[in-house]
């Protein structure tokens, strides 16, 4: 393949390239040879795709192009594409970053993996994360730091942060990553990408879950879901990915409602800028009330506040009293809660999941910062709570900011990141459009009209 047709087709969609691939216009062969060939050459400085299986990519991908041949066809067939390292692939190391586990294989794929493959996706390899994907950064002793490909002194964030420098960096065009503290929104939002936390439990979360411990009921509050150059790439995935898992099959199918409107002029949106607990960047909130401005001169209704919405810092209390338990499970000396106190979060949850519904019969989509900043310096920092991040000149707390990815989370609903713009400085940052349980489609939809109307993902400089 020509350095030219090379670039522009390692450079589309990934919908076109399933398209390009069925029309037989590149063959699955030649697009994952030359995806391996531009991780070979540009992730030296980036570091993004830390497990690589290049050999069973190329027998994948020989196989799809039979399936081509024969006249099959599938969603990702051919689709050369890479997972967050914490997904099992069988045969390929699942370690979560936590050294011990170094040499921990997965037996066997995750069911998003399956669902995946059985969609015809070839999985190149794995892409780098925080230990036990706790960290706004992605660095770890076993595959060490990613870096942001906008640059490269400054986080992609965590913990899908080789997912989105991976993307980013334009090394593939589609990544699984997962989410239950802004795992898949903040990298999105650092690397220019699109991101999309979807509701709870809509994509079954099996096979996922630390190493050398049983497959159990999953984690309250976290996700798994996908990123992307693109709006409609975030829908070809759901699709691939959503739906019951196998005991819940027998009795319940998916039908998820068509996103609320097909024009932006239809839509009802409320901004939310203020949060009680961080203060945002000037830069991200004059990007935000530019959206406004841009959506209410085509027609939508957007409000600056409501009654309806609940409690921010409420919901935020609620989000780390589950939060904490949740992720800090099986770890020696933590602190644990009774019983019955974990019983009252998850009925004041329930309470908070009932306005969000009554705000959704006013509006369609809640609009959001992502983060308070854009993607900051590395801190090495061991201590993370001795850790701080600079906002409009002024120390912060480093995980203050996560104040913004608790609304949709603790609510159980979906959020997608859509870039939004970049700073004086070239540094990417978007949006997070939060949407009704279950109307992944409409934040998804949402997102794929503005990136029309607005444009979306802008490669970094040298990419």
């Amino acid at each position: 393949m020509s350095e030219t047709l090379s670039r522009d087709t390692l450079d589309a969609s990934a919908a076109d390239l399933v398209e390009a691939l069925a029309a037989r216009r590149v063959s699955a062969l030649e697009l994952t040879d030359d995806a391996i060939a531009r991780i070979e050459s540009r992730d030296s400085a980036v570091n993004a795709v830390v497990v690589r299986d290049f050999d069973r990519a190329r027998d994948a991908a020989r196989a799809a192009d039979a399936a081509l041949a024969r006249g099959e066809r599938a969603p990702l067939l051919g689709l050369p594409m890479t997972v967050k390292e914490s997904h099992n692939v069988a045969g390929l190391a699942t370690t979560w970053g936590f050294e011990p586990l170094k040499d921990s294989i997965a037996p066997a794929d995750s069911l998003g993996v399956s669902r995946l493959k059985a969609a015809g996706a070839v999985i190149l390899g794995k892409t780098n994360i925080p230990p036990w994907l706790s960290d706004y950064q992605s660095n770890n002793p076993i595959y060490g730091r990613t870096r942001n490909p906008y640059d490269l002194t400054r986080t992609p964030g965590g913990s899908s942060g080789g997912s989105a420098a991976a993307l980013a960096a334009g090394m593939i065009p589609l990544e699984f990553g997962s989410d239950i503290g802004g795992s898949i929104r903040m990298p999105a939002h650092f690397c220019g990408v699109y991101g999309h936390k979807p509701s709870y439990a809509l994509i079954p979360v099996r096979g996922h879950q630390p190493p050398m411990t049983p497959e159990g009921a999953g984690v309250v509050l976290a996700v798994v879901g996908p990123l992307a150059r693109t709006a409609a790439d975030l829908g070809l995935a759901l699709d691939v990915l959503a739906g019951p898992d196998e005991a819940e099959a027998v009795g319940y199918r998916l039908a998820l409602p068509p996103a609320r409107h097909d024009r932006l002029a239809d839509y009802r949106a409320l901004l939310v800028d203020q949060h009680p607990l961080t203060p945002l960047d000037d830069e991200i909130r004059a990007g935000l009330e530019g959206l406004a401005d841009r959506l209410e001169k085509l027609g939508a209704k957007v409000a600056r506040a409501s009654e309806l919405l609940p409690d921010l810092a409420q919901m935020q209390a609620v989000y780390m009293g589950l939060l904490m338990p949740a992720v800090s499970r099986s770890q020696p000396g933590v602190q644990t809660i009774s019983a019955h106190e974990w019983m009252a979060l998850l009925d004041t949850q329930a309470q908070i999941r009932r306005q969000w519904a009554r705000l959704f019969e006013a509006f369609d989509v809640v609009l959001t910062p992502v983060h308070a900043t854009p993607a900051f310096p590395h801190d090495d920092e061991p201590d993370m709570n001795k850790r701080t991040l600079t906002i409009n000149g002024k120390p912060t707390p480093y995980f203050a900011a996560a104040a913004w990815a608790g609304p949709a989370t603790v609510s159980n609903l979906p959020a997608t990141v859509i870039p939004l713009g970049q700073t004086r400085g070239g540094l990417p940052f978007g949006a997070q459009v939060i949407g009704p349980y279950l109307e992944d489609r409409t934040t998804i939809g949402f997102a794929g009209l503005a990136e029309r109307e607005f444009g979306g993902f802008r490669r970094p400089p040298g990419y």
